[in-house]
């Protein structure tokens, strides 16, 4: 896609060359802004889940989705931490809250990394841990607990400093800001927010905002980032809201909410958004001017809305999770577009926040897009409000074959911004067969039978690619035409 610019708005970085600038027009232009073009493009990355030995794999299908797509902003919506894996379990937690079994999990990765069983996992030498002597037999007193535990968790940060620096590099490489929001399984490293937060405010590129300066009603200014004339909403580490100018970059078009979504319930399932977080995104719409897209980790309960119940005996039907796990569902293609697919039950919260009616009120928000579910991959409409669901693009964790772990880009329009067109890039079309021998297992919960597919945002498909789409889309006419 050719991009127009004024010679005055990009500023030098660094070279006179072409490959000495940002591959993001954004980065160039010092401000989140639709181009000249009319065009503005965002890559969301769900589901990295790597621990400090990142597949390369991984950091290859970012590379080639940041080469293809050529995003404003890439958006991490959270799980970028495996902080499950092996190498953090002298500070793992299951939960943020102490649980009786965190003692037993934590031996349980210990078990596992002596048997070669944590993969992610970092050779720890095999001699007395925590610094004590083999033959000090002494009880430790406050001091020396507090001493340990400070040196565990510093351990840990420079092995999560580790893992943000290798899924960010190919962002660095090529001089596209990012923002990122946190899920699950982030925290259960032993990190808070804001201490991930800082860690991620270290590379360049990062755009979020300082939550120590949080005044979330105040504009506040990201002096000294990678977009110095950019400005922001501050709530809480990985709950703030950006504004996107239009081609002269003087009027808010639009705006980017990332929301920490939670993690889990003391009740049992997954967690909701703080009472903080809520409020914030009741009052970002006036905040910011303009209606609003919403990146956050988990799904709410309103993604159901975009599936079928059906028998348990009907073809490719899924069962869903907890509070919906007495039924079965397949996609409802009356409410999802072309290329979705369904290949695991919607793991949301047991009980509803509200989320989906602030979202809903006054028209202030236009989309919302979660990840979280490794193996789904649909888009649809609940009323006016577009719902996604991303799957994972890492390869260190479980998900569909190879081929189908993708990056999500959407293509926004000057001319009908709160409508973006969006696709998925997958690894199948932009790498091709992974180096890694690891096994994988996908179930494809949903066969298209709407004849076409999604538009191709890259405009440039090969010509396999589009004899096998041209091939798929007559053997849907023909299915649908059989049925009817």
């Amino acid at each position: 896609m050719s991009q127009h610019y004024h010679a005055d708005q990009v500023p030098p970085q660094g070279g006179e060359g072409e490959h000495d600038r940002p591959l993001s027009v954004s980065a160039r232009l010092g401000r989140l802004q639709f181009h000249y073009s009319g065009k503005f493009r965002l890559l969301q990355l769900a589901d990295v889940q790597e621990g400090p030995k990142v597949s390369p794999d991984t950091i290859r299908l970012i590379g080639a989705a940041c080469d293809a797509a050529k995003p404003d902003l890439v958006v991490f919506s959270g799980n970028q931490v495996a902080g499950y894996d092996t190498a953090y379990e002298r500070t793992f937690r299951k939960r943020r809250w102490s649980t009786p079994l965190d003692g037993i999990y934590s031996a349980g990765l210990s078990m596992g990394g002596a048997l070669g069983f944590g993969g992610a996992s970092l050779k720890r030498s095999s001699g007395p841990q925590d610094g004590q002597a083999a033959g000090d037999r002494r009880k430790p007193d406050r001091r020396d607990a507090e001493r340990v535990r400070q040196q565990n968790i510093k351990h840990t940060e420079d092995l999560v400093r580790r893992t943000v620096g290798l899924i960010t590099g190919p962002l660095v490489e090529r001089g596209i800001p990012f923002v990122v929001t946190y899920g699950n399984h982030d925290f259960q490293c032993g990190l808070d927010t804001d201490q991930m937060d800082a860690i991620y405010r270290e590379v360049p590129g990062c755009l979020n905002p300082e939550a120590t300066v949080a005044h979330p009603d105040r504009v506040h200014a990201l002096i000294g980032s990678a977009l110095p004339s950019q400005t922001a909403f501050v709530c809480a580490p990985g709950t703030f809201a950006l504004p996107v100018a239009d081609c002269d970059g003087h009027g808010v078009v639009m705006g980017l909410v990332l929301l920490d979504s939670g993690d889990y319930a003391r009740s049992g399932g997954y967690g909701s958004p703080s009472a903080q977080a809520l409020d914030f995104l009741a009052a970002a719409p006036d905040l910011l001017g303009n209606r609003s897209i919403v990146f956050q980790h988990m799904p709410i309960p309103q993604f159901y809305d975009l599936l079928k119940p059906v028998p348990a005996t009907t073809a490719y039907a899924v069962q869903g999770y907890r509070s919906f796990d007495s039924r079965c569902y397949i996609l409802d293609e009356s409410r999802t577009y072309p290329g979705s697919y369904l290949g695991e039950g919607v793991s949301c919260p047991d009980e509803d926040s509200g989320e989906y009616d602030l979202l809903t009120r006054n028209r202030g928000y236009f989309a919302l897009f979660a990840g979280h579910d490794h193996r789904n991959g649909f888009v649809g409409r609940s009323g006016d409000l577009m719902l996604g669901a991303t799957p994972t693009c890492g390869f260190g964790s479980y998900g569909p074959v190879p081929s189908k772990r993708a990056a999500r880009l959407f293509e926004f329009d000057i001319r009908h911004p709160h409508h973006p067109r969006t696709q998925l890039l997958e690894f199948g079309q932009l790498v091709g067969r992974p180096g890694s021998h690891k096994v994988y297992t996908f179930a494809m919960s949903h066969v298209p039978t709407s004849t076409g597919d999604a538009v191709n945002l890259l405009r440039r498909p090969g010509f396999l690619a589009g004899g096998l789409t041209a091939l798929a889309g007559l053997i849907a006419s023909w299915g649908s035409t059989r049925r009817r």
